[in-house]
């Protein structure tokens, strides 16, 4: 059967720290939203958003027109469309899935055939911006797909972004200037972190350091972002170090695809393995300066 309604009714699959957001825009906007996370914690918390928790896969699509994937990777996507309880085969001819996850070029574009297969549209729409503009609304997205999948898709669009950049009509455009976002974002917390370590390991005082840079000509949106977790010792991750290893993976993997030397990334990406390997892999991203020995950091006051 074909999806027929054109009022919007979503689905946002995956509640995390930028799914939550999300969805809590799009309720705020007044659209239809179900929710589905495997946390029952967080499921709560957005019941008492006043969305609605789903039970299931099958809860969570049903009467729905627009899937949003906000999951960690392209595996946790696949097991939800195509695993044992998948949902693909569930979705109305017509239904349109929005991929928000960051994943690689290549994989939004097998999934877009996968998915054309089955009736369904696709938009790939990665987003940027962290958690606290997900839950204003004010996210970045730069996204591709058929003109007329993004006309269907604008109100939930303009609940959830601040900006929204169309960068081409064929799906895997928006994750490509993703990776591009994403080489910049981790070499950057990488350089953040290693400028501390160097700073505190000289004998200077860390808060001193960053207020002097964050006026100065080496600050980053990154430094000036991250180093407040260095700096109160606290490590709760908004993003995590392990999300950088993934995502500079996909920035290296299309420079081996592409026969194209990305050395400033790789350097960053060994500096995120590191602290993942040294069991830092689940807290902040900056916890990569965990990587970095010797340095006595600050410790959490609380």
């Amino acid at each position: 059967m074909t999806q027929t309604t054109t009022t919007p009714q979503v689905a946002v699959i995956g509640l995390g720290s930028m799914g939550m957001g999300v969805a809590q825009s799009l309720v705020r906007a007044g659209i239809t939203t179900r929710g589905l996370d495997i946390n029952p914690a967080t499921k709560q918390a957005f019941v008492d958003a006043g969305g609605y928790a789903a039970k299931d896969l099958s809860d969570a699509v049903a009467g729905c027109n627009i899937i949003i994937l906000m999951l960690v990777n392209s595996q946790q996507c696949d097991a939800v469309l195509f695993g044992e309880q998948g949902m693909a085969n569930q979705l109305p001819a017509g239904t349109i899935v929005v991929l928000c996850s960051t994943t690689s070029a290549s994989y939004a574009r097998d999934l877009n055939v996968r998915l054309s297969a089955l009736d369904l549209t696709m938009i790939d729409a990665p987003v940027s911006g962290g958690a606290a503009k997900a839950m204003t609304g004010d996210m970045s997205i730069m996204a591709s797909g058929a003109p007329e999948a993004f006309a269907q898709c604008q109100t939930v669009f303009d609940a959830i972004s601040a900006k929204l950049y169309v960068v081409g009509n064929d799906v895997g455009a928006g994750e490509s200037v993703k990776m591009v976002n994403q080489l910049l974002a981790g070499v950057h917390i990488a350089a953040a972190a290693e400028a501390m370590a160097l700073g505190i390991k000289s004998g200077l005082d860390p808060e001193m350091v960053y207020e002097i840079i964050c006026n100065s000509a080496g600050c980053s949106w990154m430094f000036e972002n991250r180093v407040p977790h260095i700096l109160k010792g606290d490590y709760s991750p908004n993003s995590m170090v392990d999300i950088f290893v993934k995502d500079l993976g996909i920035v290296l993997d299309a420079g081996h695809e592409m026969k194209f030397p990305l050395p400033i990334a790789a350097s960053a990406l060994q500096q995120f393995l590191t602290a993942s390997a040294a069991g830092f892999g689940q807290e902040d991203d900056s916890a990569v300066i965990k990587a970095y020995p010797g340095v006595n950091l600050p410790q959490s006051k609380s």
